[in-house]
């Protein structure tokens, strides 16, 4: 016999708590700390992120919006379709026969569309390549997506001759051309034609395939100005201005924005910080939205694409096992957002053409996300969040500012053409460089628990582009793709073409004493490839010193708490430099007692917050 519990209210006994009572203890806790700066942070826009969102913060206007609706910040759909989006793969191979077999690989390892390079080092803009590659793929069921740059009229051909061969109905073709005519101009610094002459080839690629309803001719891309260092709306106004641009060069050739709309896809990269992607592609349909209704295309801004690759910058070199933690964190945040197509970079494509397990591994990123954590299921989970709904309100208003700004100048070509657009984003990757090389950003693997040795891990390298032949029509200063971890990269490269640097590491006092850091600047020198000797610890500066004498190296670091090294530090100065060492280091920040230490011997101090990579390629030259 069971017997009917009665309804818990484990809240009912204790009063209501108000924000005003959170923030009395937490200023308790800070015991006079400035709140501001320690628990409230900025994105690079500059947007401010609050440690607590209270119902009280709730966006009016957002309450009682739904999915499928104007403006469709929660969605283009009242429904997710299927598992909820497009898992696609990314092909760079200039090998049609290679090129085919990885294509067959991931479809039947259950990828649902293909993206491939075509020109430079990937597939040539020929009928036969395209036959040779996209042999026993059906066409039918599997879109085709190309990234091909100034190739993208000759790819087009290409791709429209195998589907009239395989006798594919105009209905049934699926795909995009991606011309983007601009972000080409941005990424390369070039094209061999006037801008004018490659929107008009567009254009007519619109026109001839108004019979084709599942073909987009045109890419409006904002990862040509992630990959360079943007910030979120930075990105998001770059790829609004190319949408507006490409929408004024389709009215111009007698295509209204209705009609040119649904031919015009986005692209927008899928980053680490998994909530500000979230909001990136909430305020992106909010955008794309505001400039079609703007254009009289109203509703059909739902019928806007949006994809999103892993970003690039993201990927390490070095223990590159851990771009399977940051893809996965991207792919989970594109999905959320309400991504309609993710593409996983492999973990080595950062080092090189991907092998068949790093695909693999990408491709399955997707499925685990999509078929075991059902992320697809639910339509923009993050709706109603207070947190996230004012995020993706800042982030659309400060992207709508930054895009109207760049549209004052004369749109992004003219941004591009005076370097405007350039100044803006390469400000915001200095500020983000400096933030990496003071490891207050962390790059797991690279500035923060950095991996010294062979981590087992390679790839054949990417074969170079052959430089573009022909004079230039037009050119501006490339936006150039940069990875967040490139510095710290550079100075393993220096270690390892030097053999190796080693520090002896004077842990004094018990492990209790000199643990913690021990821990961080045995980090802190790995992320310059300076490997560290360590011990359990030393109890007397003499002991030290015999050690030191029996470790070969020629450097030492003094690293224990403050009240152990404010007794010890300076007695171990002194006695590692009589045991020999020519360079003698110290963890920590001296204080008043800079002065004597650095009389005792200490020839330089380390600490966070400096300039790590100016303090690591120093110690190297030191080293060396």
């Amino acid at each position: 016999m069971t017997t009917r519990t009665n309804e818990l209210h484990l809240s009912g006994d204790f009063p209501a708590a108000n924000t005003e009572q959170w923030r009395a203890l937490v200023d308790k806790a800070l015991k006079g700390a400035d709140f501001e700066k320690r628990l409230v942070t900025r994105t690079a826009d500059g947007i401010k992120i609050n440690p607590l969102y209270t119902r009280g913060d709730a966006l009016q206007a957002t309450v009682n919006q739904l999915p499928g609706a104007a403006p469709f910040t929660r969605g283009t759909q009242a429904v997710r379709e299927g598992l909820g989006w497009d898992i696609r793969t990314f092909h760079i191979e200039s090998d049609p026969k290679a090129l085919n077999a990885a294509i067959l690989d991931d479809l039947q390892g259950g990828v649902t569309s293909i993206g491939i390079q075509v020109g430079g080092n990937g597939l040539a803009p020929t009928k036969e390549a395209f036959a040779t590659a996209l042999k026993d793929v059906l066409l039918d069921v599997c879109p085709i997506v190309l990234v091909a740059q100034e190739n993208s009229f000759d790819a087009a051909l290409a791709l429209n001759a195998e589907w009239d061969a395989r006798g594919i109905k105009a209905g049934d073709r699926q795909g995009s051309f991606g011309a983007d005519p601009l972000g080409t101009l941005a990424m390369s610094g070039r094209l061999s034609e006037p801008v004018e002459t490659a929107l008009a080839r567009a254009v007519a690629l619109m026109n001839a395939t108004e019979a084709n309803p599942r073909v987009q001719v045109m890419t409006a891309d904002g990862v040509v100005a992630h990959v360079a260092g943007a910030s979120e709306a930075q990105e998001l106004a770059f790829m609004l201005s190319a949408l507006v641009a490409y929408l004024r060069a389709a009215e111009q050739g007698g295509i209204p924005p209705e009609k040119a709309l649904p031919k015009i896809n986005v692209s927008l990269a899928a980053d680490v910080d998994e909530f500000a992607t979230i909001a990136k592609l909430r305020a992106a349909r909010r955008l794309i939205w505001r400039v079609a209704d703007a254009s009289g295309a109203g509703d059909v801004a739902s019928a806007v694409k949006l994809n999103c690759p892993t970003s690039y910058r993201i990927m390490a070199k070095r223990d590159p096992w851990t771009n399977i933690l940051r893809t996965t964190i991207a792919c989970a945040g594109a999905a959320l957002g309400g991504a309609d197509a993710i593409v996983v970079l492999p973990f080595t494509f950062a080092l090189g053409k991907p092998d068949a397990f790093a695909q693999r591994v990408a491709r399955n990123i997707q499925i685990v996300c999509q078929e075991e954590s059902n992320l697809g299921r639910v339509n923009d989970p993050a709706g109603g969040s207070w947190y996230v709904e004012n995020l993706t309100d800042d982030m659309a208003r400060k992207a709508w500012e930054i895009f109207q700004d760049i549209e004052a100048r004369g749109g992004l070509l003219a941004g591009l053409t005076s370097g405007y657009i350039q100044e803006i984003i390469a400000k915001t990757a200095e500020t983000r460089a400096k933030s990496i090389a003071t490891i207050r950003q962390e790059l797991t693997g690279v500035n923060a628990f950095p991996l010294l040795g062979d981590d087992g891990v390679h790839a054949e390298p990417w074969t170079a582009p052959s430089p573009p032949a022909g004079k230039a029509a037009i050119e501006v200063t490339p936006l150039r793709p940069h990875r967040l971890g490139e510095a710290f990269e550079a100075l393993r490269d220096a270690a390892d073409a030097h053999g190796g640097f080693k520090v002896f590491l004077a842990s004094m006092g018990e492990i209790v004493d000199h643990n913690v850091r021990t821990t961080w600047v045995k980090n802190y020198l790995a992320a310059g490839g300076i490997a560290a000797l360590i011990s359990d610890g030393y109890k007397t500066p003499e002991d030290a010193a015999a050690a030191f004498r029996e470790s070969g190296a020629d450097a030492a670091c003094i690293c224990s708490s403050d009240s152990v090294n404010a007794a010890l530090a300076g007695p171990a100065a002194q006695a590692l430099k009589a045991a020999g060492a020519k360079l003698v280091l110290m963890a920590g920040r001296p204080g008043e007692q800079e002065a004597a230490l650095k009389s005792a011997g200490v020839d330089q101090f380390l600490f966070a917050g400096a300039d790590a990579v100016a303090t690591l390629k120093g110690l190297q030259e030191k080293l060396s």
